[in-house]
């Protein structure tokens, strides 16, 4: 593990960005046969989009539109210095959605997801404010956002747990999916400290929920022991009624480092967890394979890739937990050197890192 927070948020970000671009091709296939026949038996670098399906037109490098998104948010984070909510809405309004119509393949990327589309619907159409412009969309959408405000407020977990929940909210209302999404980057944001991604890192999680950093309810004492007779609700109850997101990240380093449970090729993580596009069976995945390579970005992110079905997303939030754990100076050249305008995106992410507050 490298021993430098910007080289740890720095690599984050770049192996968010990287993610994202790899899975560009090889996007949503479920047929793991098709997959193999279009891209062969091992996806080992980007690739160009076949003819018809996802991202054609694209080319092998560039950026999906979760990508993009979360390059508006850097920017905006690296204009103000924190978290400005009314910039970052108005960069979606007047530079992202004059280039949707509402329908999937449109926008940057050539495709635009559920949750954005409905924003879309009702700021463009129904005309509604940004308080009313969620919907219930299931997914990872918000984290591959909102991971940059991980790495931002990675050393300020309570400014965090605040940020990330507002944001996401701008697009997604399901308190469960605020819930994991706040938990992500509360997990994201320990790596970037420098912490392991081992059994007890829920551990670590939970006692930011003791002393009020992390809005999670949690009634149990250390180490998940029933509370003492006599003991009443803590006095902050929490935004979130159950700490279980925050539980979910040991479970799977616990299942990595197990010799006993076996997963192999690691690719078929995606296959034990589910491929679809939920956030619950994102979650698991990413995190097994976080953990299990949490010093080889490589294995880590290919991996991800060659498992199909979301892996675009199933790589963006691997390749962020996994980059913040190696750091920039870790994650191999040629994956940093193929991406499109990559001087762009690395300038962004140190400028980024190097406005993270000290603990």
């Amino acid at each position: 593990m490298t021993d430098t927070l910007q080289d740890r948020a720095q690599g984050a970000i770049l192996g968010a960005f990287i993610g994202d671009a790899l899975g560009l091709g090889p996007h949503w296939y479920y047929d793991l046969q098709e997959l193999r026949t279009d891209y062969g038996e091992w996806i080992d670098d980007y690739t160009d989009p076949k003819p018809g399906r996802y991202h054609d037109g694209l080319h092998a490098g560039q950026l999906s539109q979760s990508g993009y998104i979360l390059s508006l948010l850097i920017a905006s984070l690296n204009k103000y210095g924190s978290y400005n909510q009314h910039d970052f809405c108005r960069r979606l309004d007047e530079e992202l959605f004059p280039q949707l119509d509402g329908t999937p393949i449109s926008g940057p990327g050539q495709y635009t997801s559920q949750s954005i589309r409905e924003a879309w619907r009702r700021r463009t159409i129904a005309g509604a404010d940004w308080q009313n412009s969620s919907s219930h969309a299931d997914t990872t959408e918000a984290i591959e956002r909102t991971l940059a405000l991980g790495v931002r407020y990675a050393t300020r977990p309570a400014e965090m747990a605040e940020a990330v929940a507002a944001n996401t909210t701008l697009t997604q209302s399901d308190d469960t999916v605020v819930s994991m999404t706040v938990a992500f980057n509360a997990l994201l944001g320990l790596l970037v400290q420098g912490q392991a991604f081992t059994a007890d890192i829920s551990a670590k999680l939970m006692q930011l929920v003791k002393q009020g950093n992390l809005p999670f309810h949690a009634v149990t004492s250390d180490n998940l022991q029933p509370p003492k007779p006599g003991d009443s609700d803590p006095p902050r109850a929490g935004r979130f009624a159950s700490p279980d997101a925050l539980l979910t990240p040991s479970y799977m380093a616990t299942a990595a480092f197990d010799k006993g449970i076996k997963i192999e090729p690691a690719w078929k993580v995606s296959l034990v967890y589910g491929m679809p596009c939920a956030i619950y069976h994102q979650l698991p995945a990413a995190y097994y394979l976080a953990a299990r390579f949490h010093d080889d970005f490589e294995s880590a992110v290919l991996h991800a890739i060659n498992g199909g079905g979301q892996n675009q997303a199933r790589a963006i939030l691997t390749g962020a937990l996994v980059g913040a754990q190696v750091g920039l100076s870790k994650i191999p050249e040629r994956f940093i050197q193929g991406l499109d305008n990559a001087k762009a995106l690395l300038d962004m992410a140190t400028q980024l890192a190097n406005n993270i507050p000290k603990a």
